[in-house]
């Protein structure tokens, strides 16, 4: 095969070389195989769909490829990129503006941003949603000028009106929107050339061939899941099967089974998809695992916790899962996916430095258990990135072992936000002042080199400073959830707040809890174990029902907006402790 402009030229060899292959497959309910496409029928339906979107908007045009959780999604995309395209993946609303817990549907919310940001002109839907669109477009009225085609409707032997382009690296593939953990989302725009080589950085990271086989329940929507759950099974050659993430997250251990049915090589969550599953699953269910096959078990898009690790390998070990597999990650949309990994055949790696230090910017080695804290290493830059830590005011390269805002560069780096010159030019038009050097993409995140591999720390704009010194929330988040045992893992949120007119910032953590008789004992538990610990005191603390805390559409908890709802009210507690004399308005 000649050199590829983009990954429709693999698909198309894939189809000529083996057209009866198994590429996608979708377990209903994450259990039960419900689809199946070959690489011919991808070929044949993409091409399809490709002509009729070229047959009613131009190349270059922004479609939104609007699906619930199945395979015709995956024919969709493919078809949006041949026909020149820029695709805008998105998940439909539940058809309600306000759940019963009372939240707002935060779909919606985000899909009236989505629509006019990109100047969609095309909407791309599955049967049952575009039976159902006059009632999505009452929720979404930036819907309802814009023209609905489905697939169900698209004549496999249709053949386009226009020429289709051949793509290059250099044409825009899709707008990713962000998911928005510190910031509203924004539209990262993505080439062909940037899935091209993030593509061939994940094939060598986790030494995919046609022998792999891959499980994903993660989001397309998300960079995570669409370009390691759909695009890269596509870039290597091997099948992978799909399920709807509220099947995972309804039942975890249908993860691990399904990886255990079906042979998987290669899967990937997040850091709390492996506490859910080390939590949730039963000794019943884990007597019937064969997880020998697991080889490459990638864990990114939020911080990564030893002690996850260490419990999911204790849950699964006997099951035949090695703590080899583990694969820490580094990446994000800005930079299509990847930016670094580590996959060592020694396991991960873990750096434990001292508390303190670590609070004043400075990471020192520590062996004594009380003072230290276990950081995962996520391993070296791919291939054609770079990394520089930063001081983020100062503009220059930070000393070693000194944190500092992680910059990065290189061929997966995406061109800008669509439409945000100035947002652009702030985030991916950096350059280091002493000596010049650039540009770079500022990621907003804290980290070290240690022995060139990346060591993340936490975000810069969630950093909290109390008296001059850091503290990380995550940090204080996992303190919290060891407190008391009525706080559920994984999810709690620690975050600055005012206490006093000039301006003086303390710290608060809302922590979901299970049902239990006393509330104050909860409160106290955990404002001691915060002191203790971390040698700072809460000036507030509340205690929420289950789903209260905000969170992306990939799971990744968004402190800014649960420190917008608790500050103004608008967040249902059970239980509130403050420091006197501050006061906080709470929802009726």
């Amino acid at each position: 095969m000649q050199t590829p402009g983009s990954i429709i030229d693999i698909v198309t060899a894939r189809a000529a070389e083996d057209s009866d292959g198994l590429a996608y497959g979708f377990l209903e309910s994450g259990e039960r195989e419900s689809e199946r496409l070959t690489w011919g029928d991808l070929d044949r339906k993409s091409a399809a769909i490709a002509a009729s979107i070229g047959n009613h908007v131009a190349r270059g045009a922004r479609v939104l490829l609007l699906f619930p959780p199945g395979l015709d999604f995956v024919s969709a995309f493919f078809g949006c990129l041949r026909a020149g395209a820029i695709a805008l993946p998105a998940y439909p609303t539940s058809g309600q503006a306000r759940r019963r817990d009372g939240m707002t549907d935060r779909t919606v919310a985000r899909l009236r941003g989505m629509i006019p940001d990109s100047g969609a002109s095309l909407v791309v839907s599955d049967a049952s949603l575009f039976e159902r669109r006059e009632a999505i477009c009452d929720l979404i009225p930036e819907l309802r000028h814009i023209l609905w085609i489905t697939t169900a409707a698209v004549d496999l032997e249709s053949r386009p009106r226009r020429n289709l382009p051949r793509l290059s690296g250099s044409d825009v593939a899709l707008l990713q929107y962000t998911s928005g953990s510190t910031s509203s989302p924004r539209g990262v725009v993505i080439t062909h050339g940037n899935l091209l080589h993030n593509l061939t950085c994940g094939a060598r990271l986790g030494a995919c061939d046609r022998d792999s086989i891959g499980v994903s329940w993660l989001p397309v929507n998300h960079d995570m899941g669409l370009i390691g759950g759909v695009l890269q099974p596509a870039f290597s050659g091997f099948p992978v099967w799909l399920m709807a993430p509220a099947a995972f997250l309804q039942r975890p251990s249908r993860w691990v089974q399904a990886i255990s049915r079906l042979r998987a090589t290669h899967s990937a969550g997040p850091n709390f998809a492996y506490a859910l599953c080390a939590r949730r699953t039963t000794e019943s269910d884990r007597r019937a695992l064969d997880l020998s096959t697991w080889r490459v078990a990638y864990n990114g898009s939020e911080p990564v916790r030893r002690g996850t690790l260490e419990d999911f390998q204790r849950a699964f070990g006997e099951c035949g899962f090695r703590w080899e597999a583990f694969t820490p990650a580094y990446g994000l949309a800005e930079s299509t996916l990847l930016v670094c990994g580590s996959h060592d055949v020694d396991g991960p790696r873990t750096i434990e430095v001292d508390r303190e230090s670590l609070g004043h910017g400075h990471v020192v080695s520590s062996t004594v258990p009380v003072s230290r804290v276990a950081l995962m290493s996520s391993g070296a830059a791919a291939d054609g990135m770079r990394i520089a830590i930063v001081d983020p005011v100062r503009r220059r390269r930070c000393a070693p072992h000194e944190i500092g805002e992680i910059w990065v560069a290189g061929e997966s780096v995406a061109s800008g936000y669509w439409k945000r010159p100035e947002e652009t030019a702030a985030t991916f038009r950096a350059f280091l002042d002493d000596p010049f050097e650039g540009p770079f993409l500022r990621t907003g995140d804290l980290g070290f080199l240690d022995r060139g591999s990346l060591v993340v720390t936490g975000r810069l704009k969630d950093v909290l400073i109390v008296r001059g010194l850091k503290h990380y929330p995550q940090d204080l988040e996992l303190t919290a959830e060891h407190a008391n045992a009525a706080v559920r893992p994984g999810c709690c949120a620690a975050f600055s707040i005012p206490i006093d007119l000039d301006g003086e910032e303390g710290i608060a953590l809302i922590a979901e809890i299970d049902g239990a008789p006393s509330h104050e004992q909860i409160l106290d538990d955990i404002r001691k174990a915060i002191a203790d610990v971390h040698d700072v005191r809460l000036c507030a603390a509340a205690l929420v029902a289950p789903g209260t805390l905000s969170r992306t559409t990939s799971g990744k908890l968004q402190r800014f907006r649960c420190r917008q709802a608790f500050l103004s009210g608008e967040m249902e507690v059970l239980a509130v402790w403050t420091a006197p004399p501050l006061e906080l308005k709470r929802a009726s």
